[in-house]
C-alpha cells in the first residue's frame, strides 16, 4: 500500500515560477528521482508518490507551508492511499488503486477544500476530510511568517522553539506567538492520528468505528 499524491499550485500564473518551482522540485527530491517517483506537468500541475502511505499527510503538509512563503501562493493536493501497479517508468502512467483513487479525489473533493484524502473506507474518508476541512480553515489562511516558521518547525520537530527564533532573527515571544498562530500543535495532531490509523491499516486492515 502506497500513497499517490496529486496536486497543482494556486495562483502560480500569478507569482514567477522561477520563484516557487525551485522549492517545489527541492521538496520532490528529499523524496526520490523523477520521473518515476514524482513529476511536473501542464506547468503547475504534479503527481508524486509517498511510498509510506501513513507520511502522505505530513509531507502535503509540509508542501503546502513550503508554497505559502510565497505571498498569494497555495497549494490543492488530493491524497490517494492503496495498491499500486510497479510496471511504469513515468509515474503520470501509474496505474492502481492509489493512483485512481488520488485523480478521484482531484476531480471531486478538492473542487471543496485544498486537502484531500480518499481510500477504500467511506467512513475514513469522511472523519478525516471533515476534520481536515477544519484545520485548513486556519492552514489557507498562513501567512508568510506563519509559513515560514512551520517549515523550520517541520523540517525538525526536535528543534528547540528559541533555535527557530534565532534563526529566524526574531524574539522567542515572537517565535511562540508564530506557532500559535499557524495551529501546529493542532495540526500535528490530526497528523499523528492519521499517521496512526494508515499504520493500523497496513498491519491489521482498517478500524471498526
Amino acid at each position: 500500500m502506497t500513497s499517490i499524491l496529486t496536486g497543482d499550485i494556486i495562483n502560480s500564473r500569478k507569482v514567477d515560477s522561477d520563484k516557487w518551482l525551485p522549492m517545489l522540485k527541492s521538496a520532490f527530491n528529499s523524496i526520490g528521482k523523477t520521473p518515476k517517483t514524482w513529476e511536473i506537468f501542464r506547468g503547475d500541475s504534479f503527481q508524486i508518490e509517498i511510498e509510506e502511505a501513513e507520511n502522505g499527510l505530513f509531507f502535503a503538509i509540509k508542501l503546502k507551508a513550503i508554497l505559502k512563503q510565497i505571498k498569494n501562493l497555495d497549494v490543492r493536493i488530493a491524497i490517494g492511499i492503496g495498491k499500486k501497479n510497479n510496471n511504469y517508468k513515468n509515474i503520470t502512467e501509474g496505474n492502481g488503486e492509489a493512483f485512481i483513487l488520488s485523480g478521484k479525489a482531484f476531480d471531486s473533493i478538492i473542487k471543496k477544500q485544498n486537502l484531500a484524502i480518499l481510500t477504500d473506507d467511506e467512513q475514513f474518508n469522511e472523519i478525516m476530510n471533515s476534520t481536515l476541512a477544519l484545520a485548513l480553515l486556519t492552514m489557507d489562511n498562513w501567512t508568510t511568517n506563519s509559513a515560514e516558521f512551520a517549515v523550520k518547525y517541520l523540517n525538525k520537530k526536535e528543534t528547540l522553539q528559541k533555535t527557530i527564533a534565532k534563526e529566524l532573527n526574531i524574539s522567542e515571544s515572537s517565535a511562540s506567538e508564530r506557532r500559535k498562530r499557524a495551529g501546529l500543535d493542532e495540526i500535528l495532531r490530526l497528523e499523528k492520528i492519521y499517521h496512526n490509523m494508515v499504520t493500523h491499516k497496513k498491519i491489521n486492515g482498517w478500524y471498526s468505528f
